[in-house]
């Protein structure tokens, strides 16, 4: 049945039919009725009503983690607010109170750079003296000035993509109540023994001037020199030289320790080198050489028997052979000497051997070139065995041999002044000073370049550098002080693993990622040595041996908390800050630390000051959650780069001022490529911007492709992936502007009870309760793409193409007191009702632009709703059993008019009678009582019992069926196109149908002209 049908020649009947009517358009028109939506929800208080309709409900809060304040948001950004909007509208629709409150990260580096940028460097202004306080804080203000201004165009780009929120009441790290909360946060790990200061390797920024965290650390290809060294053997002293290792001990007097090191520039700063006894060494002399090498024909070398031939080969050595093996007890008793020594005076003292797990004899010379101050492992394999070292009377002090410029210290003895790196991040003359002095002593076996992935800043793109400096940890291992009692084995990292243990990761792989970087965490480094961030707001006096003593007083912690809470953290930096938080220890030898807070400590004390702050986010007071014996949730939803980011630090900020997580859910998803899965970028030109989609298409658009795809996977997008989901989302449109049109013909007092509707009714009723437990399900998995498949697939296939196509005819052309026409809207309506609520979350404008014209008599929006309930007492497993038998029958049937239609046979489908064989007595039984010309669209069928003729149409999955297409026997109804042989049987209406004449007498009993 066409929705137009044309004018018969003696009659316009087209008044005198149910055609659809809406002002829904086709068209949908996004860029331009979105913002009307959004003003429409401002008018209403939509978050307002939101939380109260929940009142009382369970709590299902989404805590925000926070973007950060420095640009227009990018389609990563789009993707992470998109899903928590989808979450958080879901939960509320699902009976939960879901809470919403956006926050932004506005302090640390980047912020710093663009003032330091925009407001000195390109004016040619000296940056201030930050010794100055006054300086100091005019600085900061400056910062503060221009995060707010780019979280107020970030808060605006978000609320497009319709995001509904507090939005009026977000949380910034930098609002005075945060800034004090924070402070207070920090004071609690002084408190509880584990804040300290250490000295330690970190990774530095030359560039930026600052320690970072490895969260701040991305890995690109760089190009390094490379050496191998010889540590001479000074001497070795086992307990006993009368066993069989004295020969060995005896030939390797006179041979050279082998490392090899891509860090040249670490070697002044070099004090051991560490070897594993799960290797198996030897000694190796070189028999010949050529005359201008530097390894020479007698050279006696000690190194991993595996990777011998490849340490010869690059040495450029034609022939040598091996004297013997060299044993683990051999190598731990032995000291090298410094492959610099005598060089500048200062390389003098003794390099021993120290066993080390993280050796292995993939590469290199199966040695590693231990300088503590320059490398993790290199640290923990010095301080280790520090105590067994000083007994035997070597100084285990760590040098610091490089400063914050990257450049060489008093400490390198001949090479104060040389750059590692300089402060454009380009390579300094550090290395061919050191390889030059390694010739010069006859140190050098060979060097090379060696291509390989490489730390850099993730802000500045620059490579960064280990160095040893004074920072303030996190201790991960000590065991925590409550009340000034520690509990044994109650430590930061016992409390992470636990706490992980009992958290949702969604998808699963989550937690064994984090649970890896955690177990494997070392103490966490929380200082930056920069301007614009919260101070460590600690007072300290020094102990004399590096390590400092923090001031434990309640009085002055309180004092900085309230100053904080009142003028902010810069309070901190004002003249007589000293003095006025001291008071009465002011004439003491305490302190005043100026190093700021790493931001992510910041970004990981947000759950402290939103989650438990009443008084700024009253509505999200009293959340009592699962681990406490309460009914509320909390979940965390950022990228997967968050596990040893956000996820962590707000993990372990918690679970050390807390003892547990600060949620129970946490959901990652991957990042945001292009159609051809390569990273975005502006310098390629394959970015998508999500404004730019917006402007074109819609938000909603935006909204479909992010819930059709598997978040938990990096996805792709660009120009073919969004035509695609444009017509995606213009097939679900037109379903949803059919019904709405359809519907306005509907009375709700004369709607038919379920139990009273025809069969086919009943059967999409009980599809309909499928859906609602596959969707309520995916919703409260977070599997948003499952949602959008198995809605899509009901509205497209079951739907429009099936129950719609057929029940036209009775919906349009039934007379207006048919029961049948009604029961059809009593369940489009059910439907209907059913389809915009399922897609509120996903298509949060279309929804509830459709919404307001199916039910201007009901809620303002239908974000205010409740998924439908009781939609599962409309299940009919033997009806649907009963109609998947009738739809094969109708498959052959529809594929028979094809092949007609094909051969100009027929044209309409309603000029056809299709003769049904039907051989199975058990399918035949299934079509008493169906009318198959209405389920297959034509004006009349016949079903025969037995095997069809030859000739007869089938499918080879439907045996027992086959079908023969007759045209249709009578005359074309004028008003329903049907053709049929009662047409003319009505004498007042000779040109249709007995049942579209009685419609006409209702219709013109009702007054319209016929």
């Amino acid at each position: 049945m066409s929705e137009k049908p044309q004018k018969s020649d003696a009659s316009d009947y087209s008044k005198t039919l149910f055609l659809p009517e809406t002002e829904f358009p086709m068209r949908a028109g996004l860029p331009q009725r979105e913002p009307e939506i959004l003003k429409t929800w401002n008018e209403i208080g939509l978050y307002r009503r939101l939380r109260e309709e929940a009142a009382g409900r369970p709590k299902f809060v989404l805590h925000d983690g926070p973007p950060y304040a420095n640009g227009n948001i990018h389609i990563g950004h789009a993707l992470n607010k998109i899903l928590k909007d989808v979450v958080t509208k879901s939960q509320q629709m699902l009976g939960f109170d879901s809470n919403y409150v956006p926050g932004w990260d506005c302090h640390g580096l980047p912020i710093e750079w663009k003032i330091e940028e925009e407001n000195y460097r390109s004016k040619g202004k000296a940056k201030p003296d930050f010794r100055d306080s006054a300086a100091m804080v005019a600085f900061r203000k400056e910062c503060r000035a221009y995060a707010t201004r780019w979280l107020n165009v970030q808060r605006e780009e978000f609320k497009r993509l319709g995001i509904i929120g507090d939005w009026d009441h977000p949380y910034a790290t930098m609002d005075y109540f945060a800034e004090a909360q924070i402070a207070r946060e920090l004071m609690k790990f002084a408190a509880n023994g584990t804040l300290y200061r250490g000295s330690k390797p970190v990774m530095w920024s030359v560039v930026e001037k600052t320690a970072l965290a490895e969260a701040e650390v991305e890995y690109e290809d760089y190009t390094s020199d490379t050496v191998w060294v010889k540590f001479p053997v000074a001497q070795v002293e086992l307990a006993s030289g009368k066993d069989a290792s004295g020969a060995i001990v005896q030939a390797v007097s006179d041979a050279s320790v082998m490392i090899w090191t891509t860090t040249p520039w670490t070697l002044p700063g070099n004090r051991a080198i560490s070897f594993s006894p799960k290797i198996a060494y030897g000694l190796f002399r070189v028999t010949e050489s050529p005359a201008d090498n530097w390894a020479k024909t007698g050279d006696l070398l000690i190194l991993a028997e595996t990777l011998a031939d490849a340490v010869f080969k690059q040495a450029r050595v034609t022939a040598y052979e091996k004297v013997g093996n060299v044993p683990a007890k051999v190598l731990a008793a032995m000291e090298c000497a410094h492959p610099l020594q005598g060089f500048a005076g200062g390389y003098e003292f003794r390099v021993p051997l120290l066993e080390g797990d993280h050796v292995t004899d993939d590469t290199g010379t199966g040695f590693v070139h231990t300088a503590p101050g320059h490398g993790r492992e290199d640290f923990d394999v010095w301080t280790a065995n520090a105590r067994a070292l000083e007994a035997r009377g070597i100084n285990t002090t760590i040098p610091y041999t490089v400063d914050e410029n990257g450049a060489f210290t008093d400490q390198a003895p001949g090479f104060t002044g040389k750059r590692v790196i300089n402060d454009k991040g380009e390579k300094g003359d550090a290395n061919e000073a050191v390889i030059k002095a390694l010739v010069e002593r006859g140190t050098l076996l060979a060097r090379g370049r060696l291509k390989h992935q490489y730390p850099h800043s993730w802000r500045s793109k620059k490579p960064v550098i280990f160095r040893n400096t004074p920072q303030w940890f996190i201790a991960m291992d000590k065991d925590i002080a409550d009340n000034g009692h520690a509990h044994h084995g109650d430590t930061l990292r016992t409390r992470a693993l636990n706490a992980i243990g009992v958290t949702q990761w969604v998808p699963p792989s989550g937690q064994n990622r984090i649970n890896g970087m955690i177990t494997s965490k070392p103490d966490w480094v929380i200082s930056r040595q920069r301007a614009w961030g919260v101070p460590i707001a600690v007072f300290v006096r020094e102990k004399g041996d590096g390590s400092a003593e923090i001031l434990q007083d309640e009085v002055v912690n309180k004092r900085i908390a309230e100053a904080f809470e009142q003028e902010g953290a810069d309070a901190w930096y004002m003249d007589g800050a000293r003095e006025r938080f001291l008071g009465s220890h002011a004439n003491e030898e305490w302190k005043k630390v100026d190093d700021i807070c790493d931001v992510w400590f910041d970004s990981g004390s947000t759950h402290a000051f939103v989650l438990e702050d009443p008084v700024h986010f009253p509505g999200l007071a009293g959340i009592k959650r699962k681990v406490d014996g309460g009914d509320d949730t909390v979940m965390y939803l950022e990228g997967s780069d968050q596990h040893r980011g956000w996820f962590q630090s707000s993990l372990l900020e918690s679970c050390g001022t807390r003892g547990r997580a600060p949620f129970d859910i946490v959901l990652t998803h991957g990042f945001t490529l292009d159609e051809n899965g390569r990273k975005m970028s502006k310098s390629i030109g394959n970015t998508v911007e999500p404004q730019k989609v917006i402007a074109q298409s819609g938000a909603d658009i935006l909204r479909l492709w992010v819930c059709a795809t598997d978040y938990a996977d990096d996805q792709r997008i660009g120009p073919e992936i969004l035509k695609n989901t444009i017509e995606t989302y213009r097939k679900l449109r037109n379903s949803i502007r059919w019904m709405l049109g359809t519907l306005h013909h509907f009375k709700r007092g004369e709607a038919v009870a379920p139990a009273e509707m025809p069969e086919l009714e009943r059967l999409m009723l009980h599809q309909l309760s499928q859906q609602a437990s596959i969707v309520r399900q995916a919703y409260a998995e977070f599997d948003y793409k499952t949602v959008v498949a198995s809605l899509s697939a009901f509205m497209n296939t079951e739907l429009s193409a099936f129950y719609f196509d057929i029940r036209k005819d009775t919906l349009y052309c039934d007379p207006p007191s048919s029961q049948a026409r009604k029961a059809a809207l009593t369940a489009i309506d059910m439907i209907c009702d059913a389809i915009l609520r399922w897609f509120a979350p996903i298509l949060s404008f279309t929804a509830d632009e459709a919404w307001r014209l199916y039910r201007p008599d009901a809620e303002p929006s239908v974000h205010l709703k409740l998924f439908p309930d009781g939609l599962e007492s409309f299940r009919d497993e033997k009806l649907a059993a009963k109609w998947e038998t009738i739809r094969d029958i109708r498959r052959v049937v529809t594929g028979a008019l094809e092949v007609e239609r094909a051969a100009k046979k027929i044209g309409s489908s309603l000029e056809a009678s299709p003769i049904i064989y039907v051989s199975d007595r058990t399918m035949l039984a299934t079509l008493f009582g169906v009318d198959l010309a209405e389920v297959s669209i034509t004006s009349n069928y016949e079903v025969r019992e037995g095997e069809a003729p030859p000739d007869a149409f089938r499918l080879n999955d439907v045996p027992g069926v086959a079908v023969v297409v007759e045209k249709a026997v009578g005359t074309k109804c004028a008003r329903s196109w049907k053709i049929l042989p009662s047409v003319g049987e009505d004498a007042e209406y000779p040109d249709v149908s007995p049942r579209d004449a009685q419609a006409l007498r209702e219709w013109k009993a009702l007054g319209v002209a016929v």
